[in-house]
């Protein structure tokens, strides 16, 4: 019987000593199994930065070329503007140059009259006309100075929200 009991001590021991293996062994192969999948998900965070900056310097390409198209843009219609503006100017300028014939006629008239002696009815008449005259051209001038001055105040404004848009599109995509 004794040799029973030891048997079954010996048996109960190594069975103890059995499971310590295998608990030791999963623990090993747990250790192990986690630092593998923990050098696994590294590599794949390196990929993902390593793509994630290539599409950064893909999106800062991008931005920049938009950026140059703006510009180039901005050159085109800030010369249109300047173009249209010069054009205005020189209507403007010879509206005055045909204002000063006109004055320029009228004083000549006025000097006949009065180098003529005629009636005073006629050269109140002319004074009137001319006043009439150099009124409808300064009403003219005024109306075609406000139409320049608000289509230039139309295209700023377009201008600064076209700017606008587009830097904020650029910290849109620079955040």
């Amino acid at each position: 019987m004794e040799l029973k009991e030891k048997f079954k001590e010996l048996k109960e021991e190594k069975e103890e000593e059995l499971k310590e293996m295998k608990e030791e062994l999963e623990e090993k192969e747990l250790k192990e199994f986690k630092e593998k999948k923990l050098e696994e998900l590294k590599e794949e965070l390196k990929e993902l930065e390593s793509e994630e900056e290539k599409e950064l310097e893909k999106l800062e390409e991008e931005l920049e070329k938009l950026k140059e198209e703006l510009e180039e843009e901005l050159e085109l219609e800030l010369e249109l503007e300047l173009k249209e503006k010069l054009e205005e100017l020189m209507e403007e300028k010879a509206l005055k140059e045909l204002k000063k014939e006109l004055e320029g006629e009228i004083k000549e008239i006025e000097g006949g009259i009065r180098g003529g002696g005629n009636e005073d009815g006629i050269e109140e008449e002319l004074k009137e006309e001319l006043e009439d005259l150099e009124e409808e051209l300064n009403g003219e001038l005024e109306k075609e100075l406000k139409v320049i001055l608000e289509e230039e105040l139309e295209e700023l404004k377009e201008e600064l929200e076209e700017l606008n848009e587009g830097l904020e599109e650029r910290n849109w995509m620079m955040n």
